[in-house]
């Protein structure tokens, strides 16, 4: 992600016996959401990072992204799948958008997601997350 300076490999993320979306355990990783499509398949590819852990993390930077940003994700198969972000978005932990995060699209998507908002020491965690919203622009040979 050029703007924001990050390049991770990507760990797989499932769910958490609650339910939720599991989170990458080293925070200089970001991680993919394996159970949805992979970046460039139809639909909203899901990958998540940490924005702080006693310091910095891979997100860290993540809600100064701008609508016409880019992000190359390479994939397995050694193409790299080039999204233009459409929208950046912070909403309340409590009020997620499930649906427009993860539902059905008509197109190849991408979504980056962090925390953020106001950090609640009280009970560890940000009340908020942010979200960047991206469409797929263009797929280049590895």
């Amino acid at each position: 992600i050029p703007r924001i300076g990050v390049q991770s490999r990507l760990v797989e993320l499932g769910l958490n016996a609650d339910g939720a979306m599991e989170v990458p355990q080293d925070p200089a990783v970001a991680g993919w959401f394996s159970p949805g499509p992979a970046p460039g398949a139809l639909g909203p590819a899901v990958i998540a990072g940490h924005v702080t852990w006693n310091g910095p993390a891979v997100f860290y930077r993540l809600e100064t992204m701008r609508r016409g940003d880019q992000v190359s994700v390479t994939r397995k198969d050694g193409k790299t799948a080039v999204f233009t972000v459409t929208r950046v978005t912070q909403f309340s932990k409590s009020r997620f958008p499930t649906r427009a995060v993860y539902g059905p699209i008509d197109h190849a998507g991408l979504r980056l997601i962090t925390c953020g908002g106001t950090y609640d020491k009280a009970r560890s965690r940000y009340l908020d997350n942010v979200v960047v919203f991206a469409k797929l622009q263009a797929v280049h040979p590895g």
